[in-house]
């Protein structure tokens, strides 16, 4: 692992552990150095990478060669482009050949107007390379009763979205967002849609395992400092979800209350 340090708040996905909660897409960054530069300043162990930008015929020249040589980092190709399952099933076991990563995140957006999920085909690739050993993490809307089926489906978690893939609106779908938390048995992570750090930390007080950030970094002004600045709110947000956020209240409650002496005076 890239970040030694040991820890006893790790997520786990397929059975592997990371001291990271934060993934990072890799599109829309100007260049592979930002790109590099944002990865190392996140701190991220996972990112995601979409098999129609791994060049093929000249593997030295795509995506995937300056992110193989970061040290212990895991690669999650994703079926993005793909318009059906058989589709995702395909761009996954090309993918898993090209990275040998058993890791796959189902995208399956058929409608370029709106890039919302489908729900159906998602569900039935999930089936498909669950049983074929994938690890499987499924990009969603924020459909409860999706995400158990994908549970039950075998995928390492589920990941629904906060609003809609590049809009910057932040937790739109929050919540719907808590009964997926309250009934998940395997790790949430908020996928698409957070704008700024706050909203990052805003997830992970509300319960999420992780975060998958993209364009919220890769358009910043500074990529490698917004990246930087997600891994601490990220980091802040799981340890206030930890040490228990107080309660809300309709009415004030004094923050000294009256000694029994001055409340009979």
């Amino acid at each position: 692992m890239r970040n030694k340090e040991k820890t006893t708040d790790e997520l786990t996905l397929g059975g592997h552990k990371f001291s990271s909660r934060l993934i990072l897409g890799t599109g829309k960054f100007s260049d592979s150095a930002t790109m590099v530069a944002a990865i190392k300043a996140s701190g991220a162990m996972i990112v995601t990478v979409a098999l129609r930008r791994i060049n093929i015929k000249m593997p030295s020249d795509d995506l995937l060669a300056p992110l193989l040589k970061i040290k212990n980092l895991t690669i999650m190709p994703n079926t993005s482009g793909a318009r059906d399952a058989r589709e995702a099933v395909q761009a996954a076991h090309i993918a898993r050949e090209l990275s040998g990563s058993k890791f796959i995140k189902v995208e399956i957006h058929p409608n370029p107007q709106h890039l919302m999920p489908d729900p159906i085909e998602t569900l039935e690739a999930a089936k498909i390379l669950a049983a074929e050993g994938f690890y499987v993490m499924p990009y969603m809307s924020a459909d409860p009763v999706l995400a158990k089926r994908l549970e039950d489906a075998g995928c390492v978690s589920v990941m629904p979205l906060g609003s809609a893939i590049g809009s910057g609106r932040g937790l739109a779908t929050g919540e719907l967002l808590k009964l997926i938390i309250r009934d998940s048995r395997v790790p949430v992570i908020v996928d698409a849609g957070l704008r700024s750090p706050s909203e990052a930390a805003a997830a992970m007080e509300m319960g999420c395992s992780a975060v998958l950030v993209n364009s919220a970094i890769a358009a910043a002004q500074n990529p490698a400092a917004m990246a930087s600045a997600f891994a601490q709110a990220v980091a802040a947000g799981r340890a206030a979800r930890l040490a228990g956020i107080m309660p809300q209240s309709d009415l004030a409650v004094p923050t000294s209350p009256l000694t029994s002496f001055l409340a009979k005076s």
